[in-house]
């Protein structure tokens, strides 16, 4: 694998941010053959989860996992519905909340999802080591960033 020169003269901040667009074309690629969306594929995940907690996903708690408005979590889980992949049912226990769940289809589609190859293919030029020295030090930043 060679290194584009330039690369080494970016500052830190600009390779995260390329390292993003990177990873999100490589999502987006690998998103085609099951014809969702970024924010859909976001949300989905959401619902696979923490829908699979004991507790019921309420449609705020989607939102706010998001970090999206409630009306926009409502939009995006129009087109999960639409497409078969979750179903919105009361809550059990708060007769006023709508919670989130995934179909049949849905779990299907989760296992299908897991089983691509997206997350090697990117980091296929990391050894094991690189990859979890890089995972402790993301999430110490987006730690330390109050994210």
């Amino acid at each position: 694998m060679s290194t584009d020169p330039d690369l080494a003269d970016l500052p830190l901040g600009q390779l995260l941010m390329r390292a993003g667009r990177g990873w999100r074309h490589a999502q987006l690629r690998a998103l085609e053959p099951f014809g969702l969306a970024a924010h859909q594929a976001h949300a989905f995940w959401v619902v696979v989860r923490w829908g699979a907690d004991a507790e019921e996903l309420r449609l705020s708690r989607l939102a706010d996992r998001l970090r999206i408005a409630p009306r926009s979590a409502t939009e995006v889980v129009d087109a999960l519905e639409d497409k078969g992949l979750v179903r919105r049912l009361p809550s059990q226990t708060d007769r006023r909340a709508t919670v989130v769940e995934l179909t049949d289809a849905g779990r299907e589609l989760a296992v299908q999802m897991r089983q691509g190859q997206v997350v090697t293919d990117f980091f296929a030029g990391l050894s094991e080591q690189e990859a979890e020295q890089l995972r402790k030090l993301l999430i110490k930043v987006i730690t330390e960033a109050g994210e």
